[in-house]
């Protein structure tokens, strides 16, 4: 596949990473001669420096002949004139653009990216994405990830085992047999720095990070399972008032009725405004790093401490000082991968990479086949991958155990006529079926086949 990237900050940067490992035909266009030096030294692919909307510079990256665009520059009006252009001018069949403002957004502008006027295919709104995954995991305490698939019925959790953990040293098969009418399965665990997909035979051990498919309404059980039996917070400080703290101090006043929310904001004009348009959030006006305000905000007896600035360092810092001043426990969002491995020695207890949510979103839409959803974890070294099985699936109509499935799959849980099925070796995939699975990134190829539209089907 050919794709030209748009931007190539960090999550340009990051899509062309992962594509290039793919073996996939990427080049990459910005502004800046040194992002664009540098992602030349460091990856395979070619990059230009000039304006992604210019119609001769997406010529030189060669757009006759590209399949997809994927601008995600830093502003959005460049990110949608250059997939007008695309279009207008080189017919590029997939285009894809990163959009931040809501007011392009709004329900009764819809008609504005049709392909009667700005024909984009994929829109994608990191504060909305990063918003969700904020609610998910503060719906969800004792989880470090949490993700939905097929109709939001399927779920896919980060469970750490810790010290205590009840299931520790025990071979899956065996809780499969313990617990017949829990539909989870273990399809991934992240241990000493590597990703193993387990077999039926293999134990958890304490420290793992178990990658579990279930049954959305298994997923409190299952975390009980594992020892997690954290009460959901209901008392919780916002650092950072920007539009993922609007967005989830919003959501929460309209969901949950019991739940009190403080925000901390820095700018005073933005807090302000953020405090008019919210009815029951407390709004302050200060620096989260400031111990004062922080007091002030009742941190000694919140919950739940959700650092959402555009700083990581302030992020970082506001979160472990809550901790310290009694806050029970913290959720910082952070952007620079660096950080990433730290987290949990710097005091972290859960983190939301806006970067991976975005890389994500655009995965699937890169992935051949029927290829419904995609969650990447742990930096790309595996993918969440829903999938739906077609009439010509090599995977349609066999016993899971007669299938020959590459190395590095493992198949969590089967949606069918609004029904989640936990897959055993007895189980045969319909059409129509949708999958859910976890793929290392080797494998993730192989998932694209068995998943394909073969020339048989036309």
């Amino acid at each position: 596949m050919k794709v030209i990237i748009c931007g190539a900050g960090r999550v340009g940067y990051g899509i062309a990473e992962r594509l290039s490992t793919e073996e996939n035909d990427v080049s990459v266009i910005d502004t800046s001669p040194s992002l664009i030096h540098a992602i030349r030294e460091s990856l395979d692919v070619r990059g230009y420096v000039g304006h992604g909307a210019h119609p001769e510079v997406l010529a030189q990256a060669g757009a006759d002949q590209a399949d997809m665009i994927i601008a995600v520059t830093l502003y959005d009006e460049v990110n949608m004139v250059a997939c007008q252009v695309a279009h207008s001018l080189f017919n590029v069949p997939t285009k894809i653009a990163r959009i931040r403002a809501q007011s392009y957004l709004a329900s009764h502008y819809s008609d504005l990216f049709s392909r009667e006027h700005m024909p984009i295919d994929v829109i994608i709104s990191p504060e909305i994405e990063v918003g969700q995954m904020v609610l998910r995991r503060i719906a969800l305490p004792g989880a470090n990830d949490a993700v939905r698939f097929s109709d939001d019925l399927i779920t896919m959790v980060a469970i750490e085992c810790l010290e205590d953990c009840p299931v520790v040293n025990t071979p899956l098969e065996q809780l499969s047999d313990l617990f017949p009418d829990l539909t989870a399965t273990v399809v991934g665990v992240w241990r000493d720095g590597h990703l193993i997909v387990p077999r039926s035979s293999d134990q958890l051990v304490t420290g793992d990070l178990a990658y579990v498919i279930c049954d959305r309404s298994h997923v409190r059980r299952t975390l009980g399972l594992f020892g997690h039996e954290e009460p959901e917070a209901t008392r919780i400080v916002i650092s950072g008032g920007g539009n993922i703290g609007f967005f989830v101090a919003k959501t929460i006043e309209e969901r949950q009725a019991r739940t009190k929310v403080k925000i901390i904001e820095n700018d005073r004009d933005r807090a302000v405004r953020i405090a008019d348009d919210l009815n029951r959030t407390v709004v302050l006006n200060g620096s989260s790093l400031d111990q004062q305000i922080l007091v002030e905000a009742d941190i000694q007896d919140a919950d739940l401490m959700v650092a959402l600035t555009n700083d990581d360092q302030v992020n970082i810092l506001s979160s472990v000082m809550a901790k310290r001043l009694g806050c029970k426990s913290n959720l910082a969002l952070i952007n620079s991968p660096a950080f990433l491995d730290f987290t949990r020695t710097l005091g972290i207890d859960a983190h939301v990479s806006p970067r991976a949510v975005t890389i994500s979103r655009i995965l699937q839409h890169v992935r051949r086949g029927r290829i419904l959803a995609v969650h990447s974890v742990q930096q790309g070294a595996a993918e969440v991958v829903e999938a739906q099985a077609l009439e010509t699936s090599p995977i349609v109509g066999k016993e899971l155990r007669e299938l020959d499935l590459p190395h590095g799959i493992r198949l969590g849980a089967l949606y069918r006529d609004g029904q989640v099925m936990r897959p055993d070796g007895d189980s045969k995939i319909k059409t129509g079926d949708r999958v859910v699975l976890l793929a290392r990134a080797e494998a993730v190829r192989h998932v694209e086949q068995l998943f394909r539209v073969s020339l048989e089907f036309f």
